[in-house]
């Protein structure tokens, strides 16, 4: 035990140097005017390249699959439950909310692209009149109190079924979240900051957890990819018995590190979500899904 942990911590200050070298360069290249397009794609390239490297066996196409595309008995078991997914009933509850009619006879496809089918893939996007990242769930949340209904709860419920719903049209599409200005450019260094910064009593970051030490054991769980995390989202899980969205998730993270939760839709989760999007471009949408 004592040598696996020394593997683990060891594991961590290396990727703590890699992190703190790419964090460095890409502030110095905001400041010096370098092309910040460009470093985002080698973001993308570096952290997509770390888990082909780590776990070299593994399509790259199977990282939407979360734990079931690195561990072969989590996976044997994540199919028997896909023979009648747990989350079925709330692809179909979100399909009757979404096409019910509000109050003022509009519905969600007034407000979407496309009416609202296909659409998953390009979310969280950046509003450059708002200044700040748009995800699906506020986007239908925002839908409905511009069209005078109450928002909806963002962890669970109906609006965690409407999501399903949603993201079951994007079904084979990929992501393509795009940064397009400086602006969306900032949002995307504070979600990446977020994602390698260390918080809570037991001093961890999301990247402890889902880059070096993915595919290991901590307490009874084997930790996922960080690649691939937004793809499956809204999730039906065991452990909650019902189906919860990504934002739930993350204040559950914090929880088991023993960070404070944030507020699910504030700036800080949804420029999250933001950078973890980015990085998973590229791979298809499998929303909803389940997971341990």
């Amino acid at each position: 035990m004592g040598l696996v942990r020394h593997k683990i911590k060891t594991g961590i200050m290396l990727l703590g140097l890699f992190v703190f070298s790419c964090m460095a360069s890409a502030d110095a290249g905001a400041e010096s005017g370098v092309d910040f397009k460009a470093m985002v794609q080698q973001d993308i390239r570096d952290f997509q390249a770390y888990f082909k490297k780590r776990f070299s066996s593994v399509e790259f196409s199977e990282y939407k699959n979360g734990v079931y595309a690195i561990d072969t008995a989590s996976r044997e078991q994540w199919l028997e439950m896909e023979d009648f997914p747990p989350y079925e009933f709330a692809v179909d509850e979100g399909e009757e909310l979404f096409t019910a009619p509000f109050t003022n006879g509009k519905t969600y496809t007034d407000c979407f692209a496309n009416g609202g089918e296909g659409v998953r893939q390009n979310y969280p996007n950046f509003d450059s009149k708002k200044g700040e990242v748009i995800t699906l769930e506020l986007a239908i949340n925002n839908c409905r109190q511009a069209n005078g209904e109450k928002p909806l709860a963002y962890k669970k419920g109906p609006l965690a079924a409407l999501s399903a719903y949603m993201a079951s049209t994007s079904a084979g599409k990929t992501f393509a979240v795009a940064v397009p200005n400086e602006a969306a450019f900032q949002a995307y260094k504070d979600g990446k900051k977020f994602f390698y910064a260390k918080r809570g009593q037991l001093n961890f970051s999301c990247a402890d957890c889902h880059m070096r030490v993915a595919g290991q054991k901590l307490r009874a769980d084997i930790t996922s990819p960080a690649l691939g995390h937004p793809t499956g989202f809204p999730v039906y899980r065991s452990k909650w018995e019902e189906m919860g969205t990504l934002h739930r998730r993350y204040a559950g993270c914090n929880k088991n590190i023993r960070a404070k939760p944030l507020p699910a839709q504030g700036r800080a989760y949804r420029n999250l979500e933001y950078f973890q999007s980015v990085m998973s471009n590229g791979l298809e949408i499998n929303g909803p899904s389940s997971r341990k």
